[in-house]
């Protein structure tokens, strides 16, 4: 298995596991620049990595991507359906309340 760096030198493994490298960059940009950072930096870190990625990487991290981003797309369009068919979701009440409510009585 492959390893590449960030630019700060965290050191990311290519495995297929995209979720993994979205982690790190969470951790690598977001988290170290305390929320902070701009699109820019983002955008620098990620070409970053990919500079470092074979066209067999890259290829593998594409089908990955493509293969989340088609779930999420499809789990978006149901949820709008699911809404637009039964209308607005209902309150649930919590364990708390329901408990409190019935201490009341």
């Amino acid at each position: 298995m492959r390893r590449i760096k960030t630019s700060t030198g965290a050191t990311v493994s290519l495995d297929g596991d995209l979720l993994a490298i979205m982690e790190i960059l969470y951790h690598e940009v977001t988290v170290k620049h305390e929320l902070e950072r701009s699109f820019d930096d983002m955008n620098r870190e990620i070409a970053n990595l990919i500079g470092q990625m074979t066209a067999a990487d890259l290829r593998k991290y594409l089908q990955e991507a493509l293969f989340v981003n088609t779930i999420t797309y499809e789990n978006q369009r149901a949820t709008a359906y699911i809404r637009r068919v039964g209308g607005p979701p209902r309150k649930r009440k919590t364990a708390r309340r329901a408990r409190s409510r019935v201490e009341r009585r």
